[in-house]
Formats: C-alpha cells, sequence, structure tokens
C-alpha cells in the first residue's frame, strides 16, 4: 500500500468522524431551540421556567462554541498532517544530535506542546468568557496560567520516565517487546493510580478532612454501614475555580477517598449529600473503577499490539510527514491521528459507564432506604449547573457518560429500595 493510498483513507475517515460528531451538535442545538420554551413534564414542578431558559441558553451558546472548536481544531489537525509538520519538527529535532530516545522524548513534548498552544485560546473564551457570562467562573487568569504551567511540568516528570520505559523495551526486548512494554506500563499506570490522590491532586486544589459536625458524622455513620474502607472523606476548593459541583471517587487499596468539591456542600442537604456519597460508594461495591482499570489494561494492551504491527510499516510514515520509522513517530501517529479510526466505539464506552451509573444509582437508592434524596440531589445539581434537560437522543447515546437527569429520575421511580444492601 502506498503513502498516498494511507493519506487517502485516513482524510476519508476524517471525513466520516468531523462530519457525524458535528452534525450530532447541530442536531442537538436544534432541539435545545425546540424545547426552550417549556419545562419538560418531570421537572415542570421542580424548576422554575427563568431557570429552565437559562438552561437552554447556556446549552445552545456552549454548543456553538463546541462547534466552533471543532471546525477550528479539525481544520488544525489537517493542516499538521497535510503541511508535513510531524516530519519537520522530527527534522528539526535531529539536527539536535540527541541520543535517540531523548529525541523521542524532545519531539513528543513539541507536538504535544504545538497542540496545547493552539487550544489555549479556547480555553480561555470557554472559561472567561461563556463560564463567566452564566456565573461560573471563579478562576482568575493568573490561576489559569499556573494550572497551565503546573500541568505542563507534571505531564513532563510523567511522561518522562514512562517514555524512556517504553522506548527500552521496544529497543531491547525483541519480537515480543509489546507484552513487556505492556506489563511495564500497566505498573506504571497502577503506581500513578495510587499517588494521583496523595501527590498530584493536591498540587492543583487543597483537600481538607470533613470538618466536625453532623455531616460528618452522618457521612462516615453511612460508611461504617455500607462497609466502605476510605482513607477519608475530603473536601475540595472547587469554588476557587468554578461554581460548578461535583463528586467523586479515587484512589486504590488502603488509599482511597471520597471527594466533595465544596460547591456541593453548599448546594445539597445532608440527606441530600448521604445519597451522593452512597452514590460513590456504589461505584466501589459495584467494582467500577476495577473493571474501567481492566478495560484501560486492555485497550492498551491492543494498542501495543497495533503498534508492533505498523512499526516498520515504512509507508504509513511517509502518509503523515516522516522521512523514515522511528518510535517516536509511530507514538504521534497512533497518538493524534488515530480518533477518525476509532470513533465508532464511542457508544460502547459511554453506553457501559452509563450503565454503571444506573448500578450506583440503584445502591444508592438500597443504601439510604429512600428514593427522594437522590432524586432531590440530582434535580439540585442539574438546576444549578444548567443541566439540559432535554439533549438529542443521539447526541446524549453517543457523547453522554452518564444518563440524561430525565433518564436517571425516572430509572429512580422504578427502583423498589431494598433494605440490607
Amino acid at each position: 500500500m502506498q503513502a498516498n493510498t494511507i493519506l487517502l483513507i485516513y482524510l476519508i475517515f476524517f471525513a466520516g468522524e468531523f462530519l457525524f460528531e458535528n452534525l450530532l451538535t447541530l442536531l442537538n442545538i436544534k432541539t435545545a431551540y425546540r424545547n426552550k420554551d417549556s419545562v419538560p413534564a418531570p421537572f415542570q414542578k421542580y424548576i422554575e421556567k427563568d431557570k429552565y431558559t437559562l438552561s437552554v441558553v447556556y446549552t445552545i451558546e456552549r454548543s456553538k462554541f463546541n462547534l466552533l472548536t471543532s471546525v477550528l481544531s479539525s481544520g488544525f489537525l489537517l493542516f499538521v498532517v497535510l503541511s508535513g509538520l510531524l516530519g519537520k519538527v522530527d527534522l528539526f529535532v535531529s539536527g539536535m544530535h540527541l541520543h535517540p530516545y531523548l529525541h523521542g522524548i524532545i519531539y513528543l513534548f513539541l507536538i504535544s506542546l504545538i497542540f496545547k498552544l493552539f487550544s489555549i485560546p479556547f480555553s480561555i473564551y470557554s472559561q472567561f468568557v461563556i463560564e463567566e457570562k452564566f456565573g461560573f467562573n471563579r478562576m482568575t487568569l493568573s490561576l489559569f496560567f499556573k494550572d497551565l504551567i503546573k500541568s505542563l511540568l507534571v505531564s513532563a516528570v510523567i511522561s518522562t520516565p514512562l517514555l524512556l520505559g517504553l522506548f527500552w523495551f521496544m529497543d531491547s526486548t525483541g519480537r515480543f517487546w509489546w507484552i513487556f512494554a505492556f506489563l511495564f506500563v500497566a505498573l506504571f499506570q497502577l503506581v500513578i493510580t495510587v499517588l494521583y490522590p496523595l501527590v498530584i491532586a493536591p498540587l492543583f486544589n487543597k483537600f481538607s478532612p470533613l470538618e466536625e459536625g453532623s455531616l460528618k458524622e452522618k457521612l462516615y455513620n453511612l460508611a461504617k454501614k455500607l462497609a466502605f474502607r476510605t482513607s477519608g472523606i475530603f473536601v475540595m476548593d472547587g469554588s476557587k475555580r468554578s461554581r460548578h459541583s461535583n463528586a467523586y471517587f479515587t484512589g486504590l487499596g488502603k488509599v482511597k477517598r471520597v471527594v466533595l468539591f465544596d460547591t456541593l456542600i453548599q448546594t445539597l442537604t445532608e440527606n441530600q449529600l448521604a445519597a451522593v456519597l452512597a452514590h460513590e460508594i456504589g461505584h466501589e461495591k459495584k467494582h467500577h473503577a476495577v473493571k474501567y482499570l481492566f478495560l484501560s489494561l486492555l485497550l492498551m494492551m491492543a494498542a501495543l499490539f497495533i503498534i508492533d504491527l505498523l512499526l516498520r510499516f515504512d509507508p504509513l510514515y511517509l502518509a503523515f510527514g516522516f522521512k523514515q520509522a522511528s518510535y517516536h513517530g509511530i507514538l504521534v501517529i497512533i497518538s493524534f491521528c488515530s480518533g477518525p479510526f476509532t470513533f465508532f466505539l464511542t457508544p460502547l464506552f459511554t453506553s457501559w459507564s452509563r450503565k454503571h451509573e444506573y448500578e450506583a444509582d440503584r445502591f444508592a437508592v438500597n443504601a439510604v432506604e429512600n428514593k427522594e434524596n437522590l432524586e432531590e440531589a440530582l434535580i439540585t445539581l442539574g438546576r444549578e449547573n444548567l443541566t439540559n434537560l432535554s439533549p438529542h437522543p443521539l447526541y446524549s447515546f453517543y457523547h453522554y457518560s452518564h444518563p440524561t437527569l430525565g433518564e436517571r429520575i425516572r430509572a429512580i421511580e422504578k427502583y423498589k429500595p431494598e433494605k440490607g444492601v
């Protein structure tokens, strides 16, 4: 197969992904306009008309911005591929006459930096124009750039030993290098998962143990009742960046913890927070984190196997502007250019994720032995976060990792709480 044929195939798939995803966004915008005049029936007694109208305006504005971002980002990626920029940067680094491993690391950092710099204006507009307009932004421009620099440094610190190890395995362990590399990367990923809540996350946010009081007593009693062992329930200062609320479960083994945004605590009642905690514990009790980890490891092994198959396929490198095959070349091709060949898998992953959310909701209902607390928590969060209450079904099916708010409420209504979870 010739390089021109490979490039043509890539462009066909690229166009297919671009048209499909942007068509979904247009359908979602049209649906928002169509439903803008009346609050969906399930929410009419919970969400006032003005608040609903604001959520529709927010949805439309964000969707239009996402559409523009998609067009410009896709155009930039096309420019990078068709101009041969990937190969030109490689030639530039070659002029430094570095060790091949160091060459590869610097090259990958430079390519990542180019895409990161391109994305900065979009991030600034999203945060300081759209989020500011709707009252969500709490971040300063200074904090934005501090976060940016920190994230680049953290990425460099993590990526350097990972890439060095990967290059060594590719270079030194023979025909089945990808199996040894998989074991190395899997171990590395597990270490990062353990270190993230202890070392990485605190670089960006402050995590404080839940203060003494009735809320702490209620939440820890619930955790004890559900036999949930944790290193703690922590409050994150999410309000320093955004008014949006959230909660999440992180870590493995003895360092696993539940994190509640301070904005969440300010928004919900104690009973509603207990239901949210039960939902997060539900993810752990249903082994969702372990399942995601197992899936990510399988996908990583598949990716390394594909890299092995393509590693010495010279026409592929020529198609993307490289003069010759290289370890860093195949990594950048797979990392930045494989999307058009895998986007059709997205609904499989989002559907699986939504299934887990339903399971965690059901666990929470059983744990607190009523439906109302979780329903009220979800509706309150949906109202305060200006959630899109009526997305286009295909858009939510493709993009949403969580069921829509309406779908979650309908599912909860069908649950019959069971004692003794």
